[in-house]
């Protein structure tokens, strides 16, 4: 796997951030609603999988299975360059440490990604729902389990596993700017993603599908649920980007790691 020199992924990381903090409004507001349609595809694989699958959680090759499922919206999303905030918490963070850009220009483009984010898992779970019951091979139970494993938990844990899913986004957004080749990117992004849902963390943008398919389908996910993982998630998911990857990084590679 060829992989670029530390200082050369400080440099682009902080190029593309540049670039990303001074796009026009309407791109990177579609580019955000894509990637949270696009996202959407993982939650809703993993519901069929574990409606076809004879096995629930706990079963090791049905976690390995539904890990799996839950990569290919991050494959499609991240490949497809779409704009994802967890990767962003990283990202755009750089060039406000290293001085090229401010806090207020940061905070814009988090906002505007993450709302489009947000809104682009809203409208594709709401069209999953709708052909749901004509596509016969997922069901409501498997939604409402999926989205359980994120909503039962106290809040200091969603908030403390949302810094550990930001920790391993940030990650991403470093290891996929140093590879150099497809097949390596994809590989990482599987890898990276896939421990993020067989350890069922709380990712802001793709468990906002997973809990919203529960909310939609179950009597037993209130909206309060919702509100409260995706608060917590997204709190943690930017901590965990931008202090664990991002302030590290930075300050490793700038003090002189070779």
């Amino acid at each position: 796997m060829d992989m670029k020199p530390t200082t050369e992924v400080l440099i682009s990381i902080i190029e593309k951030g540049k670039h990303e903090l001074n796009r026009d409004f309407v791109g990177l507001s579609m580019s955000s609603f894509s990637a949270g349609l696009d996202i959407g595809f993982g939650p809703l694989l993993m519901g069929v999988f574990l409606t076809l699958s004879a096995s629930s959680f706990g079963d090791l090759t049905t976690e390995l299975l539904l890990a799996s499922a839950y990569a290919v919206g991050f494959i499609l999303v991240i490949l497809g360059r779409s704009e994802l905030f967890t990767e962003h918490t990283t990202l755009a963070v750089m060039p406000v440490i290293d001085g090229q850009a401010s806090f207020k220009q940061l905070l814009k483009l988090w906002g505007i990604v993450y709302v489009g984010n947000i809104f682009g898992g809203i409208v594709f779970t709401g069209l999953a729902v709708l052909l749901m019951p004509g596509l016969g091979v997922v069901s409501p139970e498997a939604f409402e389990t999926i989205a359980l494993k994120l909503v039962t938990h106290p809040l200091h844990w969603l908030l403390l596993a949302g810094i550990f899913a930001g920790w391993l986004m940030g990650l991403l957004a470093w290891l996929i700017t140093a590879a150099q080749e497809t097949i390596s990117r994809v590989f990482i992004i599987w890898i990276i993603t896939a421990t993020i849902g067989i350890l069922h963390l709380p990712h802001s943008i793709a468990g906002n599908v997973e809990v919203l398919f529960g909310l939609f389908t179950s009597t037993e996910i209130g909206f309060m649920d919702y509100f409260l993982f995706l608060t917590m998630a997204t709190i943690g998911n930017a901590l965990g980007g931008a202090i664990f990857v991002g302030l590290l990084k930075y300050g490793h590679v700038t003090r002189g790691a070779k």
